[in-house]
């Protein structure tokens, strides 16, 4: 019964949220381009299995994902894990003792990219525009592993306490250093896959993640060190994008040169 009270109210939640939407669509359709909608039977039911997804999703975040993810964090920082029965943890902590931290937020970055849907449909339709130049599996695996490079940085600057804006600039700079030598076609995709990561799947876990760390490790603070893991998240993929272009780039280059010379 608490169970269907908590869903009702979550698919209450989403009703909120989508009927605006739902709303400037249709209402662009009939009042301003003055079309009919074709097949709208098939329209409204669409919709209807959008706002029953999303509430069936956000539930079982709830229910699995966001426990899990907090349960593995408390785990991996508990000191009996970390140092042996016979070792207490003694002073400040330092960062080598939280490897199995860093690893499990690039699994879990990694993991979570590769299933975020709106990651697919930017990596189908960059397929499709580009006639196969760009692959999706290519695009995928490119931002995934940027995800998980990005959260576990994200990661050891919670363990370690560093300021988070000494992180993002520095990437920003790399940014910059490489949309100026990065090809020209590939620069739009590539700070929109940094978008496109914070998503639906990826967002709760990497939130989950940093609050869960943030709470098990000694002298951090939820609300101050918690937050920040998306930034890393959206940062770190364009970093990869680019990367991933200018290596195929100079792939090109050096093969097309080895063909000149025969």
């Amino acid at each position: 019964m608490e169970w269907l009270i908590g869903f009702g109210t979550t698919l209450l939640t989403m009703l909120r949220d989508v009927l605006p939407i739902a709303a400037i669509l249709f209402g662009f359709q009939a009042l301003v381009l003055r079309r009919k909608i074709k097949d709208p039977a098939r329209v409204a039911m669409g919709m209807v299995l959008v706002l029953l997804g999303l509430t069936l999703f956000l539930e079982g975040l709830e229910m699995a994902l966001f426990p899990i993810g907090r349960l593995m964090a408390q785990q991996l920082t508990a000191p009996e894990f970390i140092y042996d029965s016979a070792r207490a943890a003694a002073g400040p902590i330092h960062w080598l003792d939280f490897l199995w931290i860093y690893a499990f937020a690039a699994a879990i970055g990694f993991a979570t990219t590769v299933a975020e849907p709106a990651l697919m449909a930017v990596a189908i339709k960059a397929n499709q525009v580009s006639g196969g130049t760009i692959t999706v599996r290519g695009l995928r695996y490119a931002v995934a592993v940027g995800v998980a490079v990005g959260v576990a940085v994200g990661a050891f600057r919670i363990v370690t306490g560093t300021p988070l804006h000494w992180f993002i600039i520095s990437g920003y700079i790399v940014v910059i250093i490489q949309t100026i030598s990065a090809p020209r076609a590939i620069i739009p995709l590539a700070y929109d896959s940094g978008g496109v990561t914070t998503s639906t799947v990826t967002v709760p876990l990497v939130a989950a993640l940093g609050l869960g760390l943030a709470e098990t490790i000694p002298g951090r603070s939820p609300v101050l060190d918690g937050f920040g893991l998306i930034a890393f998240a959206s940062l770190f993929p364009i970093i990869a994008v680019l990367g991933y272009a200018q290596l195929g780039d100079l792939k090109a280059r050096r093969l097309k040169r080895r063909f000149e010379k025969k």
